[in-house]
């Protein structure tokens, strides 16, 4: 199951009773604060959850699946996410 934004937003609602127009606004607000902290090449690290950095990557030699033709790959900006050790023993079952 994928969780989507609106069912973030939801359990704001439900948990912490805020009105559904704040949930929602919580939920957007933190992920544009996200966004923009990666975009400006800042690391964003969550607490027992994980940490968000870009990485660079740089240009390479490829191939074309289709035609089988050599292609430049361009250099561009990726997104990695490491799981803090507390997330990747809950998400094993090893909770304690």
């Amino acid at each position: 199951m994928t969780v989507t934004k609106k069912q973030l937003a939801d359990h704001l609602l439900d948990t912490l009773g805020l009105a559904a127009r704040d949930s929602k606004s919580l939920v957007e607000v933190f992920f544009d604060t996200i966004r923009q902290t990666l975009a400006s090449g800042e690391e964003v690290k969550l607490s027992n959850f994980g940490a968000f950095e870009i990485k660079e990557k740089r240009a390479r030699p490829g191939r074309n699946p289709k035609n089988g033709q050599p292609v430049e790959i361009a250099a561009r900006r990726v997104v990695t996410f490491h799981a803090s050790p507390k997330l990747k023993e809950e998400c094993n079952g090893e909770r304690g």
